[in-house]
């Protein structure tokens, strides 16, 4: 039995209904949002999911999806779109919605696309845990000691010797593949990388890698760098090829 909490925000209490019947029973917990102002003061408390009408009254939902982006809040968003409109699909799925559905909806395929998201979630985690638990195995490279150094208060530097990285100033803290991942995308700024490059350029050949690997570093990297910078976006995503740089 799925013990989830997940937060639907429509402005229909007609839909919001049907969900939260649904949901319940199903086993889920659930919170309801009327609006985007409701929506982001509900995300102060734990949720593992979000259900995201995209027509609400205050703000759309594109914006309430970019402002979770932007304090890089990763939690799974399925947007709800009463048109089926290729370009709020393409637009949702490129803020970081993680899935879709299309009003009129049959509450079935809703609650079997929540569990297959949670799902995915669930795997990307744990994959990130293996991940590290890889990585803490590896012998560091050796940093060199080095004086303070004069660091640009814009854009990405990198002391490579001593395998540190500043943005906009300020020191990252990165494992030593994040550095690696971040250096090698700045070393092909506005080029896309596909996974595959990516792999074989940070981690070689290791059986125990996989597209995912990747997925999960660039998501950490993008936390680090939001945490500096909010407003700003660096590493972005070429649907179903890779990442890119851009400054």
């Amino acid at each position: 039995m799925a013990h989830e909490t997940i937060l639907v925000v429509d402005d229909e209490p007609a839909i919001v209904q049907v969900i939260h019947d649904r949901l319940l029973q199903e086993g889920f917990q659930v919170r309801a949002a009327g609006s985007a102002a409701e929506a982001l003061a509900a995300i102060c408390e734990p949720l593992d999911l979000i259900i995201l009408d995209l027509m609400l009254p205050d703000l759309d939902g594109f914006e309430v999806l970019r402002r979770l982006r932007q304090e890089g809040l990763d939690l799974p968003v399925i947007i709800l779109t009463a048109r089926d409109d290729d370009v709020d699909v393409v637009v949702g799925l490129e803020l970081g919605a993680d899935d879709y559905v299309v009003k009129p909806f049959n509450p079935r395929e809703l609650v079997a696309r929540v569990r297959a998201v949670l799902r995915r979630r669930a795997e990307v985690l744990a994959l990130a845990d293996r991940v590290a638990s890889l990585e803490a195995q590896l012998p560091e490279k050796p940093a060199s000691h080095h004086s303070p150094l004069d660091v640009p208060a814009e854009g990405l530097y990198f002391d490579d010797p001593a395998r540190r990285a500043w943005y906009s100033g300020k020191l990252l803290d990165l494992r030593p593949r994040e550095y690696d991942l971040l250096h090698c995308l700045a070393l092909h700024p506005g080029q896309v990388l596909s996974r595959d490059t990516l792999l074989e350029q940070v981690w070689g050949t290791a059986e125990y890698y996989d597209d995912r690997t990747v997925d999960v570093h660039v998501h950490r990297l993008r936390h680090k760098l939001a945490q500096i910078d909010p407003d700003a976006d660096p590493i972005q995503t070429e649907r179903g090829i890779g990442y890119r740089l851009e400054l």
